[in-house]
């Protein structure tokens, strides 16, 4: 739940002329912590790259003051001073760069590092991630931090509309049985529990391993083939489309006869609005192989 407790006067510089007025704002996070911030948000620090997407596209992004490794989109993120990555933090960089609020991610951020930045005074937003439509609460619990609501409203509207566009599409036939691999040696794949798993199933796809119980298994060969796959879908282990559906073809059969289309990482993997993108393109390749079906 989200609640604002804020007046608008104008908008932030930097995006539109005017100021916003200094009064307390206020969310609950992915743990049921309540966020309280006497006035909106004017230096953020992200723990994930994603965070970060999150972070420009709820207007704030003239707001960031340090970012996690990695945080590549958009362009000028590249810029700002990296103070972690998935495993550690940089305690004397972020204290220098005076945050008011950092933003960590829920099952990505270790537990002891939100706690430690907790100890020394900053707020610490949550982020859940496991689903589409955490997408758009995070987004929103941002832009209500950063004073943004207003700025960022367009973004918003347009995540909604092309969040309804993909739930509410029905595809003819049986369901295409699709591997998705997130790396190749060990041969690791997704769970139902996994926002990939959600997409696959939006477009008419089932997830051959989604009744695993970790969230990214790893399986062998044998299940693989056990599995009857009709469709691989990827990208870490390759750069390119052709990089990619060339290894697999490179397997024994019938493995090496599987269509394989790779997907960039930043575009199914993270998750910001950009994972609509990927999404698309999952549709786009599980209604190539429903085609050639028929």
């Amino acid at each position: 739940m989200i609640v604002v407790a804020w007046a608008v006067l104008g908008m932030l510089p930097g995006t539109v002329a005017g100021t916003v007025q200094a009064q307390p704002v206020q969310v609950t996070d992915a743990r049921g912590v309540e966020i309280r911030l006497a006035q909106p948000a004017q230096r953020i620090i992200t723990l994930a790259p994603h965070l970060t997407e999150l972070v420009y596209a709820a207007a704030a992004g003239n707001r960031l003051a340090g970012v996690a490794r990695f945080s590549n989109h958009p362009p000028e993120a590249r810029l700002l001073p990296v103070v972690s990555d998935a495993a550690q933090f940089d305690i004397e960089q972020m204290l220098a760069l005076k945050p008011d609020l950092v933003l960590a991610w829920h099952g990505g951020t270790p537990p002891e590092m939100v706690s430690r930045i907790e100890r020394i005074g900053v707020p610490v937003y949550v982020s859940g991630a496991a689903r589409l439509a955490d997408i758009a609460v995070t987004m929103e619990a941002v832009a209500t931090l950063a004073g943004t609501l207003p700025a960022s409203a367009g973004a918003r509207a347009g995540l909604a509309a092309d969040l309804r566009a993909l739930v509410s599409r029905r595809y003819a036939g049986p369901p295409v049985r699709v591997f998705y691999e997130i790396w190749p040696r060990p041969l690791m794949t997704v769970s139902n529990a996994h926002v990939i798993s959600e997409i696959i199933g939006l477009c008419g796809g089932v997830n051959i391993f989604g009744a695993l119980p970790s969230l990214t298994p790893e399986v062998s060969r044998e299940a693989l083939l056990a599995a009857r796959p009709e469709v691989v879908l990827g990208g870490s282990s390759a750069d390119t489309m052709q990089q990619f559906a060339a290894r697999w073809a490179g397997l024994p059969p019938p493995l090496d006869s599987l269509p394989a289309y790779r997907i960039s990482p930043d575009l199914i993997q993270r998750p910001t609005p950009r994972l609509l993108e990927g999404a698309r393109l999952v549709c786009a390749h599980l209604e190539t192989v429903r085609a050639a079906r028929r």
